[in-house]
């Protein structure tokens, strides 16, 4: 017996020991509260062109508010659903652990979280988020560290301020700001309890990738909130009809996403991550915010548009419960307000009229507004034409479909049928003279998806390459009168042969230069390439800055190879810029904490083309506008230039182009390579958004005019027909054109200035 309570006696403080040490040694790795205080630390700001504060930097990513301006509706919400006894427990409790770990061990894995708002704020402050029965013990101990020396206002205070709410959202600040467009203090019941639903699972219950699940998460919150006795049940159900007002305008921090983590990547690659987030660093970039915003926002009608064009997909969800109960059920309720597209639930509907319930609004969809959506892109990806076409073919009461408000009348709101674009796109916009990177968008829609296609989409480029060579070729003997026979012709080399063709399957006969161009004329391209060298062109490209692989064959001259958006555009400058390429630069210099200069980034150009060959292609470029490819842009008048850009099965669709102040590019196209639909050329999918974009460039400074051609240039009349200069007197027999041509070297016979013949099957020995 004796030996019994002494075996008991020396287990019991060995085992406390080991407890207390092991608690010790755990609390000893974790950090100081001084350290989870610090929720201001000050990293590095980013500036547009004129100054003003485009993104902060910092270990931090939220916007802090203290707890007084978050409303009691939101923190009520959020300790109801999260940790409904938060005001109880010393950091842990122990009641939602058993739970948790009882399923864990039925699971026989980590499946439940069981933990404390306190934990949580350990978690997302110190700890790895991996879930890892260590980490569950360390967050537990910092937890109990955390409750011993913060009072609850403190410990709720910095939780929401740190929280994750999708879409780069971090703490209730730039939630409300994302999701409702408005500051937080601002909030609604209805509003604090959808936001309070996020926590658990932010792309899981997004308003804007799942409006139903949303509505559901916050009817749960609701729900909790009247068993905590929060609000009172005609609270509850007042808060659970309220319509919802989400904001989906792309919030001007959200525009300029693109181009920040591009500054970002540069900065941390550069100068290390706790410099750039703790740093105190002062970046003055090129971005000027108006054209940033505009160009989102051409971007993504465009996108809508070709999406539009392919065809409709159908109903985004469908309200079970709608015969039964009468009512649009779980569909998220939303104000047209303010939104570009906005989901309702059809409540009525006949073959030409359909009525909606957009919220608690009326939303009236004419067939007039729908006639698209008669083509129908199935779910094995085929689309199909629904002849006789009426609203009752594609719908069904209880259907929730996505619109866009046409109009509002005593009535409600005229809506059109419409749908999110799947196609995605990029634009980039540069100051030709000085590289300034000047608009950035590399995508449809930052929330969606971060990839940015302006900097790192490799797509190829189709007939947009085909002013580089044309350029290398005036550098090298050509004129723009210079005259190619468009006819059949196959090049064989070993291994096989091709036979390239125009867009239209028709050949033109004896074509210029400048006509081919305008109207991109593939065969005769090919055949100026040729003539030119496959190595000549690619030597001129490199040149102008264009540093990615590119065949060594004469499907160069179709575009072949592949290149960004940004550096397509870049390679475009000596066009624009009188014959002078630049180095695209998105910084122009960053201070440290005390002012001093760390970095300035001056314009570097380098002349890679003659004033007058430069003269010439801008000329020609604006032809391909006058009465070529890209017509569509004539509205913009007289001086812009560019140049249309198609690939194979329609796969890209580019269009760059420039005017006196701003050269821009445009490219559409999906991520897999699908192909974007029949007849989708640059033209007609990426030409409108540039044209848009452009119009409002054009309004900042209506007036300016292309570059006068340089003094020793003079003008002749040549016939169309050989390229030859009329000579003074003779009578035209066919058409005529003004050209010009360099004072000392006109073409005076047909030697200088030859037919390139071409009919028939030559060899051609590619290296």
């Amino acid at each position: 017996m004796k030996f019994r309570f002494l075996a008991l006696a020396l287990f019991i403080p060995l085992m406390a020991g080991t407890a207390i040490g092991g608690y010790l040694g755990i609390l000893k790795g974790t950090p100081s509260i001084a350290e989870l205080r610090e929720d201001n630390v000050p990293g590095t700001k980013i500036y547009a062109d004129d100054d003003s504060l485009l993104a902060e930097l910092s270990s931090h990513k939220s916007i802090h508010v203290p707890l007084r301006k978050i409303p009691e509706n939101l923190q009520d919400a959020v300790i109801a659903v999260e940790d409904s006894r938060f005001y109880k427990h010393g950091g842990i409790d122990y009641i939602g652990i058993i739970r948790a770990a009882f399923v864990d061990i039925i699971h026989g894995q980590i499946r439940e979280g069981g933990s404390t708002i306190t934990q949580q704020l350990a978690k997302i402050t110190f700890l790895s988020p991996k879930r890892t029965f260590k980490r569950k013990i360390r967050e537990a101990a910092l937890a109990m560290k955390i409750e011993k020396q913060l009072t609850k206002q403190e410990i709720l205070e910095l939780y929401l301020n740190r929280v994750y709410f999708g879409h780069g959202a971090y703490g209730v600040e730039m939630a409300s700001r994302l999701y409702f467009g408005k500051p937080v203090e601002r909030l609604s019941l209805p509003e604090a309890a959808l936001i309070a639903g996020l926590i658990r699972g932010p792309g899981e219950f997004s308003p804007f990738g799942n409006p139903k699940k949303c509505k559901e998460r916050q009817l749960v919150v609701l729900d909790r909130m009247y068993k905590e006795k929060y609000i009172t049940k005609a609270q509850m159900l007042a808060a659970a009809k309220a319509p919802i007002r989400l904001s989906t305008e792309i919030p001007p921090s959200e525009a300029n996403k693109y181009f920040v983590d591009y500054i970002k990547k540069y900065l941390i690659d550069k100068y290390g991550a706790k410099k750039v987030y703790s740093g105190k660093l002062r970046v003055y970039t090129t971005l000027q915010r108006d054209l940033q915003a505009q160009a989102q926002i051409d971007l993504r009608q465009g996108l809508m548009d070709v999406d539009k064009r392919r065809g409709w997909r159908g109903p985004v969800g469908h309200v079970d419960n709608y015969k039964q109960t009468g009512k649009p059920g779980l569909a998220l309720s939303l104000e047209p307000a303010n939104r570009e597209l906005i989901d309702g639930t059809v409540i009525k509907l006949s073959p030409k009229v359909a009525v909606l319930d957009l919220g608690g609004r009326t939303g009236t969809l004419s067939i007039k507004d729908a006639m698209w959506a008669q083509r129908i892109i199935g779910r094995n990806g085929k689309t199909r034409t629904i002849k006789h076409f009426t609203l009752e073919k594609i719908l069904h009461l209880g259907d929730v479909i996505t619109v866009g408000v046409k109009s509002v009348t005593a009535k409600g709101y005229q809506v059109v049928l419409d749908q999110q674009p799947t196609v995605e796109g990029a634009l980039v916009a540069v100051d030709p003279k000085t590289g300034f990177i000047r608009a950035l968008v590399g995508g449809d829609d930052y929330l969606s998806s971060e990839y940015d296609r302006a900097l790192y989409a490799h797509r190829q480029a189709g007939s947009s390459f085909k002013p580089i060579y044309y350029a290398a070729a005036l550098e090298n003997g050509f004129t723009p009168s210079s005259v190619i026979n468009d006819a059949p012709i196959t090049f064989n080399w070993a291994g096989g042969s091709w036979s390239p063709h125009n867009y239209e399957n028709d050949f033109w006969g004896p074509t210029s230069l400048r006509m081919a161009l305008a109207h991109s004329r593939n065969v005769v391209s090919v055949k100026l390439l040729d003539k030119l060298g496959v190595d000549k062109a690619i030597d001129f490209a490199r040149q102008d800055g264009i540093t990615e692989p590119m065949p060594k064959d004469l499907t160069l001259a179709l575009g072949s190879l592949s290149i960004t958006p940004l550096d397509l555009v870049t390679a475009y400058a000596p066009f624009a810029n009188t014959g002078y390429k630049v180095t695209p630069i998105a910084i122009k210099y960053i201070t440290d904490e005390n002012g001093r200069i760390l970095e300035s980034n001056d314009p570097q150009t380098q002349r890679v083309l003659s004033p007058e060959t430069s003269f010439l292609m801008t000329s020609m470029l604006q032809d391909v506008i006058r009465y070529g490819t890209g017509y569509k842009a004539r509205v913009l008048g007289d001086n812009v230039a560019g140049k249309t850009g198609t690939t194979s099965d329609y796969r890209d669709a580019w269009f760059i182009g420039f005017n006196p102040d701003l050269l821009a590019g445009v490219w559409v196209g999906f991520d897999d390579m699908s192909p974007l639909g029949y007849g989708e050329t640059g033209a007609v999918a990426a030409c409108p958004i540039w044209i848009n974009f452009m119009r409002y460039v054009a309004q900042k400074s209506p007036g300016d005019k292309f570059e006068a051609p340089p003094d020793d240039m003079i003008e002749y009349t040549v016939d169309a027909q050989t390229g030859q200069i009329l000579p003074p007197g003779a009578q035209p027999q066919g058409p005529v054109y003004e050209e010009y041509f360099k004072k000392d070297a006109p073409p005076q016979g047909t030697m200088l200035n030859p037919m390139i013949q071409g009919a028939g099957s030559v060899s051609n020995d590619v290296d």
